[in-house]
């Protein structure tokens, strides 16, 4: 028997996203945003969520563009300080010892030291609530060559990114391999 939780934010797993804006002064930022995800695919777009009370927030509103870094499980304890710091307050890059990136793109920053990076342009955004939602179309996906496979995508194994768990408010890694999207359901006999 299932337990009703209530109305939750519980959806699992949640990507770990670090969102790069500049500031007024052109200082770049970084923010740990863990609403988010891709929202469309014809254009590309990724969507994050923001509460008007962060540094990235008018950051975005005023530049119309931002990148979405993946750290790595490597990486997690940067991401974390990410999240937990302003950039208001503190220059996050020098900080975490990361290099900051003019995108050649958008008018956003990102860190070179993370292994994926999508370089976005404001194209809507939406007020839902305490959270503001921003989407971008991605106009280019940058990616370490090490964190490729053979075939040239993304190899999420390689880049073993971070995962958010709402209900515990923990970090977590991804897992083995475990079928092949659009093709496991296959074997399933239809009903009739």
């Amino acid at each position: 028997m299932k337990k009703s939780l209530g109305p939750k934010t519980h959806l699992f797993p949640t990507p770990v996203l670090m969102v790069g804006t500049y500031d007024r002064d052109g200082r770049p930022n970084l923010m740990n945003a863990a609403w988010g995800g891709i929202c469309c695919s014809e254009p590309p777009c990724v969507a994050v969520s923001l509460r008007k009370a962060t540094y990235s927030y008018d950051c975005i509103m005023e530049r119309k563009a931002f990148t979405v870094g993946i750290p790595t499980q490597k990486q997690l304890v940067i991401a974390d300080y990410i999240g937990i710091a302003s950039g208001r307050d503190s220059d996050k890059f020098a900080v975490a010892g990361l290099t900051a990136v003019r995108s050649e793109l958008v008018d956003a920053p990102y860190a070179a030291e993370f292994p994926v990076v999508l370089e976005c342009r404001l194209v809507h955004s939406f007020e839902l609530g305490l959270h503001t939602q921003f989407v971008g179309e991605i106009m280019d996906v940058k990616v370490d060559e090490g964190a490729l496979a053979e075939d040239g995508k993304p190899d999420i194994v390689k880049i073993a990114p971070l995962v958010f768990d709402t209900g515990h408010r923990g970090y977590h890694g991804i897992g083995p391999f475990l079928g092949k999207a659009f093709a496991a359901g296959r074997d399933l006999p239809e009903r009739k």
